[in-house]
This record gives C-alpha cells, structure tokens and sequence, in this order.
C-alpha cells in the first residue's frame, strides 16, 4: 500500500501562531486518529470504540490516557526499565482535563468500550502541551464516525500584565495573576479549572469569555477537517440504547415511589438514613413487583425497572429543590453545614488540623523537611524538584464501604492538585522547608478536597509557617429547569449527582486562589455563572470565619520539635571548601552537629541550607561554615591569635584565615624584637589594611590601633 495522503486543516493563536490538525497519515486502522502540530510540538491522538457495548454493561467504559514519550524532548526516561511506565501525576491531571470535557458529550444510554489515546511525540520547552490534548482527542473523536456531540476545544488562559493571554509560553506563565484551563463547544463552556493570586469573581469570568472566543476558532477548524474527510466522519453510528424505553413501567415505578422519595427529601435526615431509606423503598418496589408480576418479568425488566427508578429519584427531588426550596438535609440554597475545627491535635507532628463540615471530616498533617526531601519531578519537557507536597488520602470507610488499599486513584490525584494549587498562592516568598501535607479523609458526603484546602491552611498556621493569609473552599452545585434555577452552597454528595453544575472555589479574603467547575447544563448564563460565584465568595468567606475561631495567623515560632533551619548565601568559590574532598568536611560537620546540611548553586552564588532539631547544633554548624566562608574585608578589625613568631613579624589567626603582621605595623616604636613583644598564644587586635591584588595577601597593622605617643615595647596582653 502506497503512503497515505493527509488531510489538514489549520488555524492562528491570537498571538498569530499557526496550529495544524492533520489526519489520514497515521493509525489509519483506528477509528479516529489525528496530529495536531504547533511548531514543533507535536500530539498524536487516536480514538477506537467498540462496535457493540458489552452484554450487561451498565455504564460508559470510556478511558482516557495522556503520556508523553521522553523521545519527544531527546531524552531518556530516568527510571530503572529506562522506558516510560506508569502515567506521572502531571499526566493523570491532563487525562483527567480531557475525560472531564469530552464525557459529557457522548449520547445518553452508549455503552460501548471507548478509549482515547494520547500523545506527546515531540515537544519543546515553551509550549505547554496540555493546552492542546482536548484538541488532539475531540479532533480524532469529529473525523471518526463514534456518535458524538461535539467538537470542543480547551485552551489556556492567563492574565499577564493586565491583558488575557491564549496559551501562553512557560516563560509568559511565569508573570500570571491568573491561569486556567477552559473547555467548551461552540455554544457552551463544558470546564474552568485552575489558579489565581488572589483574583476577582469578575476576573475569572472574563477569562473564560476569553477563552471560549479562543475556543470557537478551533472547533471551527475540527467542522472543517471532518467534511474534509467526508462520510466517514459526518454519519455517525447508531446509538441503541441499553434501555429501551417503557412508559408503562415508568408508570408503575412513577406512582409506586414518587410519594415516599417526597417524604424522605423532605425528612432532612443524615446520609445514612437517608441511603437506608431510599434502598428500602427499592426493595419495596421489586418485592411488590415480584409478587404481582413473577420472576420471569424481574428477570426480563429488572435493570428498566432499576433505570426508572433512579430517573424517578432524580427528577422527583430536583423538583423539590426548585418548587419548594427543600434540600435533602433541610437547609436554605446558601446555608453551610455546621461547622468546628481543632489543630495541634497531633502532638509529634510539626502541624496538624482536623477540618469537619457536616458529614465530611479531614485531618490534615505537616511536615516540614529539609531541601534533601524535594519530591522529584522528572517530565518528559520538564525536570527538577519541588518543595511542596500535597497528598490525598480518601479510604473506602470514609463514606462506610470495603474497597483494597491499593494506592492513589486519578480522583485522589485530582483532588491533591485542586488542594495543592490553592495552598501555594499564599505560601511565603522566602520558604527554606520541604513541606509536606497529609490529608487523610475520614468521613465524606460532599467535598473533601475542599475539606482538605481548609484543614491544610489550619495546619500550616498550626505549624508556625508565615502564610500571606488563611484560605478556604466550598463546593457549589446548581439545578435548573428552564426559567428555574436553584445555586446550592456547600453541596453534598447525593446533590452533587443531582445537579446540573457542580464547582469548586478556594480563596482568601480578598479573592480566588483556584477554582475547578464541571458543567452539565447547556447554555448556562454568563449572569448566573457571575450570581453562583457571588453566592460562593459568602460561603468562603463564612467558613474563613468559622476556621479563625480556633486560629486566625500563623503561630509566631515553629513547634519546640521541629527542625529549624537557615540558609546561607556564599560565594560560590567557597563551595568546594565546604564541601570538602570527597565531601569529608561536610559530612564531618554535619555528624558532629547533628543537622543536615544541603549546598546548591544558584544564579552564580552558593545557597547554604543547614536544618536541624537542635538549635545548638544548628548554631554551631552555622558558625563552621561561616568561618570557612569568612571573607576579611578591608578597614575590619579582628581579634587575631599568633601562630608563629618570625624575625620580620608574626603570622596570626583570626576567623579562619592567617596572615602577616610585619613588624613595622606592630608599633609606632621601634621594635629590636619582634619575640620581645609577643609569643605564641598571644591575642592581638589587628585592622585589615590592604590585600594584595595579585598574591592575595593580607596586610594586617596593630599600631594604627594604638595611640601615637603610647610606644609599647614589652608583651602584649
């Protein structure tokens, strides 16, 4: 077979720089397969979907996988195998970009196995790849024929300087006040996620009105690729549903439940009686249809009955919500659960906090460790360390069920970063620690990553570390139907399944530290995107009221047990004295002083780090490096001791250095001699009065200490 023609489309960035999707060249046997290439950066995506969903498959099996190959970049992984393993956790959150977008836009009731495979094959340093996964998939997703409600598009905006820039550069995004991910369709925003320096409610609109602009060029171009490829793409499988439908059993199930899940919606009961009560309403229905229908009607109509009876759940107390004003624990649409909040709980750690709002209960610990502890990060475009960790721990017993222990999952990948982002907009400019933070969820019903943003800001003041300001998070939901719309605060877990929008915003006082939205709704308002946001920014700032109750600052001092720690600057020539050879001094000093000490070059100086829980061994190490380091500067006086006695003068020792005191320097008098004056042994002040430029040479006087009419011919004291 000959090579393949590729079909292409292209658009510009508003900074003018052309992206190009191309298919028809590679992965020809997939489904969908595409190249989408800026500059030169390239992604590669492929979509395949099964023919038939699998029998008994109840629902949407779709994957989504984002790796980048360290080819990309001319690299080879770092690890033992030397090849690319399991997803880094910066490929999770694009995974989890792209799920997030495109799921909500396959049909209703499609079961079949779909996979979305994505990656980077070549990348440079600048562009941020991730701005252009969705683009890859919904563009493999357009030119196949998987039925399929789009295309979109997902782009990155951040405010630099003002000004809403469109995919910025690595470089640009180092000057951001903003930045966040959007993903929409021509018509309407699918996702926001990302983070701010303390921005405005009106801000974060803004960009993404911007980014949706950005967004319509793109999907635009992926229409135009797909009537390129013509029939292939533009007839679309048939979709048979699951679940067919049967009003005469919606009719059974409608009548049969509709008045108890009332009853239970309005009975503002917790989440276990409330759980208990609705399983107990089903058995009820499929005890009475058993009885008067037989078994052979379960077996044939049991997942329809099934089907309607969440369908019937769901409708039933959405209506309650909108008509009435209920929620299913009786609270007002902008009232919080109770809430109460302890730290120092943890008598080892350097700081903890437990966070509990109704039902959901984090607690969080800190520690503090040294540059040694950065968490490594090794990408395929990018590589280094981080001193600042977030883990998410969610247990099955957290919400009363048995699952294996198995590690993190995306979720709690996911839920870490939204925490993590929010944390670091406050964290100190001058930060010397490796911090790590511990959330472990005990209980939930509805937002413990929020729970977690909370309890992390309570540990981290707990601790005694100096944030610019406490922070907080509340997770909102929403349900409309038609002209109705309800914006729920501080939603729970059954509310969030329920809704048509649910979001997440953290931030202090004066604004948003990072926000993640999912929205299921079609043409969602800008005005009531801006009222949600304005009834989130209450909740906020009523929960940062609730947390400065039980601490409002951080602790003026780290704990009596933690390590302190203080950093050095030297001059980079020093560093090799420090560290010794074969690292000898070093490692000597840090034995005999009991702390951990760390040297790295930076902008053409020597960064000293030295921790320890011991502030005397801290001290002593300090002291060490210092005298090695000890630079005399000219018109300094030192206290000096003499090493030797000569015909011409005496060598003497001051800070760890030694030089020559000539015995023309030692008095305004003639000295017959020197060893008539001084010993080994002797102290002496001595003033630095010159150091030769070419030898180095320092030149030391006593006498220009001394009064002139005092001529000192005996020992000195």
């Amino acid at each position: 077979m000959g090579k393949q023609i590729p079909l292409s489309t292209s658009f510009n960035l508003p900074n003018g720089q052309e992206v190009i999707i191309e298919t028809g060249k590679l992965a020809t046997q997939a489904d969908g397969s595409v190249v989408v290439r800026i500059g030169k950066t390239m992604l590669f995506a492929s979509v395949v979907s099964a023919k038939e969903a699998r029998e008994g498959q109840a629902f949407f099996p779709l994957s989504v996988d984002y790796q980048e190959k360290f080819a990309a970049a001319g690299r080879i992984p770092g690890n033992f195998f030397r090849r690319e393993a399991r997803l880094n956790d910066y490929e999770i959150l694009t995974s989890r970009l792209v799920d997030r977008a495109i799921r909500p836009l396959f049909p209703d009731g499609y079961m079949n196995d779909t996979q979305v495979i994505l990656n980077l094959i070549s990348g440079d340093e600048q562009t941020l790849p991730d701005a252009y996964a969705a683009l890859a998939a919904s563009a493999a997703l357009s030119v196949s024929d998987i039925p399929w409600d789009g295309p979109l598009s997902e782009v990155r905006v951040a405010k630099i300087n003002g000004e809403y820039v469109i995919n910025p550069s690595r470089d640009q995004l180092q000057n951001a006040s903003l930045e966040i991910i959007v993903a929409a369709t021509l018509q309407n925003v699918m996702m926001v996620e990302g983070e701010a320096k303390e921005c405005q409610e009106k801000e974060l609109i803004e960009a993404i009105r911007a980014g949706h602009d950005a967004i319509k060029v793109q999907c635009n171009a992926q229409l135009e690729l797909a009537q390129l490829v013509g029939d292939d793409a533009l007839l679309k499988r048939t979709v048979i549903p699951a679940i067919e439908e049967n009003e005469e059993i919606y009719n059974i199930v409608n009548q049969s439940i509709k008045g108890k899940i009332e009853s239970i919606a309005r009975g503002q009961l917790d989440k276990k009686t409330r759980k208990n009560r609705i399983q107990e309403t089903k058995d009820d229905l499929n005890e009475m249809l058993l009885e008067e229908r037989g078994e052979e009607f379960i077996e044939e109509f049991g997942d329809v009955v099934s089907y309607y009876f969440e369908k019937v759940k769901k409708s039933t107390i959405r209506e309650i919500v909108l008509k009435e004003g209920i929620r299913l624990d009786g609270r007002k649409s902008d009232e919080v659960r109770p809430i109460w909040s302890e730290i120092d709980y943890l008598p080892a750690a350097h700081g903890s906090a437990i966070f509990n709002r109704g039902e959901t209960q984090a607690l969080t610990s800190l520690t503090l460790g040294s540059k040694q502890d950065k968490m490594m990060v090794d990408n395929a475009l990018l590589s280094g360390y981080d001193n600042f960790i977030l883990h998410y721990n969610f247990p099955a017993f957290s919400v009363g069920e048995t699952k294996p222990m198995r590690g993190p999952g995306r979720r709690e990948v996911g839920h870490a970063n939204l925490a993590g982002r929010s944390l670091k907009q406050v964290l100190p400019d001058e930060n010397p620690y490796t911090l790590r933070i511990v959330s472990d969820i005990l209980e939930s019903n509805g937002s413990s990553s929020m729970a977690t943003v909370c309890a992390g800001s309570l540990a981290l003041m707990d601790a005694g570390i100096q944030i610019k300001a406490p922070v907080s998070g509340i997770a909102m939901g929403m349900i409309a139907e038609g002209s109705d719309i309800a914006v729920l605060s501080d939603i729970l877990g059954d509310e969030d399944a329920l809704g048509d929008m649910d979001f997440k915003v953290t931030g202090t006082a004066k604004g948003i530290c990072a926000c993640q939205m999912d929205i299921k709704i079609d043409g969602l308002p800008y005005e009531t995107l801006e009222k949600a946001l304005d009834q989130a920014k209450e909740g906020r700032i009523h929960i940062l009221n609730e947390m400065n109750k039980t601490i409002d600052q951080p602790r003026p001092d780290l704990k009596p047990h933690a390590p302190r720690m203080v950093e050095l600057t030297i001059d980079k020539s020093f560093i090799g004295a420090v560290i010794g050879p074969g690292g000898s001094i070093i490692q000597d000093l840090q034995e005999k002083t009991n702390t951990v000490i760390s040297i790295d070059e930076v902008d053409g100086k020597g960064i000293v780090a030295i921790s320890s829980v011991n502030q005397e061994g801290l001290d002593m190490a300090l002291a060490k490096i210092k005298e090695i380091t000890f630079t005399p500067e000219v018109g300094d006086v030192y206290d000096a001791v003499v090493a030797s006695v000569m015909p011409y003068g005496v060598f003497v020792d001051f800070k760890g250095k030694s030089g020559l005191l000539h015995v023309s320097e030692i008095s305004h008098t003639r000295i017959e001699k020197v060893e008539d004056v001084f010993q080994e042994g002797d102290k002496v002040k001595v003033k630095l009065i010159g150091v030769d430029e070419k030898t180095g040479k320092m030149r030391l006087s006593r006498k220009v200490l001394l009064p002139k009419s005092n001529g000192q011919k005996n020992r000195s004291e």
